[in-house]
């Protein structure tokens, strides 16, 4: 997917400058093929051994210039706007310091699935509040930028984390500001068999409960509607798999 993905980043138009970094981990798969083929001067990339995901893109934030900031995983897409409507929202409110936009889930064929998952996440954000996040993980990474500074004053994603390395993240801007949300779908989700996330397991949700349990700071609601939405979630994985969803 590693193309299409390059191209829906490249592709993207408007009164912005576009920065775009590419952090490879010595891959053998034909990536670096695919990276020498784009004859775009926006694009700059390295290859080399790293300690895993979050270490590499901690590397390319590291590296970052930009005022505006993210990261996008290399089966994910942006739709064509997004980031003109990602740089308006910053321009029109300044005092923003990071942003939600809506995502759909797509296939391999990149057709739109799981809408029911895509409009519970977008009720999620909606009504945004930081114990609802400390409750559950509805935040979609592939929706979310914000200001170069700011994340330098959140600090970099934890490369212990295997998972859930971007929903610490999230807690810790969120305990600092209130995000926007951008009410507009500007990105996609690819799930497919050998993505990290497409299995829901239970190693997974484990993962996240101790990352949100750095943040309860003895609230017991909190923790026990984490748990509660755990076990919902899963529970609601199983029975998509047992149909097929």
């Amino acid at each position: 997917f590693l193309h299409q993905t390059l191209t829906s980043v490249l592709g993207q138009k408007g009164d912005f400058d576009l920065e775009h970094l590419v952090i490879d981990g010595a891959s053998t798969d034909g990536t670096i093929d695919v990276l020498k083929s784009i004859n775009d001067t926006r694009l700059r990339w390295i290859s080399e051994s790293d300690q895993g995901q979050a270490s590499a893109i901690n590397k390319g934030l590291a590296q970052a210039t930009g005022g505006i900031v993210t990261w996008l995983n290399s089966d994910d897409l942006y739709i064509p706007g997004a980031l003109t409507a990602v740089a308006n929202a910053f321009e029109q409110s300044p005092q923003t310091r990071w942003l939600i936009g809506q995502i759909e889930i797509i296939n391999l064929a990149g057709q739109p699935i799981r809408n029911t998952i895509t409009r519970y996440r977008n009720r999620a954000l909606g009504s945004y509040r930081y114990r609802k996040l400390l409750r559950e993980n509805f935040i979609p990474q592939m929706g979310v930028f914000w200001r170069r500074e700011f994340g330098e004053s959140v600090g970099l994603l934890d490369e212990t984390l295997h998972y859930t390395m971007d929903y610490d993240m999230w807690l810790r801007m969120g305990r600092q500001s209130t995000p926007l949300i951008l009410n507009q779908t500007i990105s996609q989700f690819r799930i497919h068999d050998t993505s990290k996330t497409a299995a829901a397991t239970r190693q997974q949700f484990c993962e996240q409960y101790r990352v949100a349990s750095r943040y309860f700071n003895g609230d017991l609601i909190s923790r026990c509607g984490h748990l509660l939405n755990s076990v919902k979630i899963l529970g609601t994985y199983r029975i998509m798999r047992m149909f097929g969803g």
